[in-house]
C-alpha cells in the first residue's frame, strides 16, 4: 500500500508540474502576442496605420500627400487598411502559439479559430473600374462640381378661360 501512495504522490507531483509548465507557456504566449503590432500603408503612402494584436487601432497617420483626395476616398482607404491589418492577426497568433504552446493544444485551436472568425480575410480588391467598363453612365452630380444656377420657378398654373356654355347659370341654382 505504501507503494500506491508513493505512486499517487508522484503522479500528483507530475500533474502539478505539467500544469505549471503549461501555465508558463500560456503566459509567455500572451506576453508575446500582447506586445505585437501590425502596420499597413496605402499604395501611395498617404495613409499609414498600426493595430495591436487585439485588433484595436493604435496609430493613424494621414500624410500631407492625401490633401488632394476626397474625404470619402481617405476614409475608405483607412477602413481597407484596418481590415487588412486585422486579417493578419490570426497568423500572428498562430505563429506565437507554435513557438510557445504548440499547435496541437485544444485551447490554442479554439483561440486561433476565434481569431479567424473575428478577423476574417478582407474581401478581394476589385481593380478600379470606370463606369464605361461596366457599360454604365453616372449622371449624379459630384461634390466638387459647380452647383447649377438658380433653378427656374415652375410656370404659374393655367386657368381655364371663361366659357359661354349653355349650362353655366352664373353660380345660381337651376331650381330657383
Amino acid at each position: 500500500m505504501p507503494e500506491d501512495i508513493a505512486g499517487s504522490e508522484q503522479m500528483l507531483a507530475n500533474w502539478n508540474k505539467n500544469i505549471q509548465e503549461r501555465a508558463a507557456r500560456y503566459q509567455e504566449m500572451a506576453t508575446r502576442v500582447q506586445g505585437m503590432t501590425l502596420s499597413e500603408r496605402s499604395a501611395d503612402g498617404s495613409v499609414e496605420l498600426t493595430v495591436g494584436s487585439n485588433g484595436i487601432l493604435q496609430n493613424l497617420v494621414i500624410h500631407e500627400s492625401a490633401a488632394g483626395k476626397r474625404m470619402a476616398e481617405i476614409s475608405g482607404e483607412i477602413m481597407k487598411l484596418l481590415q487588412r491589418a486585422q486579417s493578419r492577426i490570426p497568423a500572428l497568433l498562430q505563429e506565437a502559439m507554435a513557438e510557445t504552446i504548440g499547435t496541437q493544444d485544444e485551447t490554442a485551436n479554439v483561440l486561433f479559430n476565434e481569431a479567424k472568425k473575428n478577423f476574417p480575410a478582407p474581401p478581394a480588391e476589385e481593380p478600379s473600374r470606370t463606369p464605361y467598363d461596366r457599360n454604365e453612365i453616372n449622371f449624379r452630380v459630384e461634390d466638387d462640381a459647380v452647383p447649377p444656377s438658380r433653378p427656374t420657378p415652375p410656370p404659374p398654373p393655367r386657368r381655364r378661360p371663361p366659357s359661354d356654355d349653355d349650362d353655366d347659370f352664373g353660380g345660381q341654382s337651376v331650381l330657383s
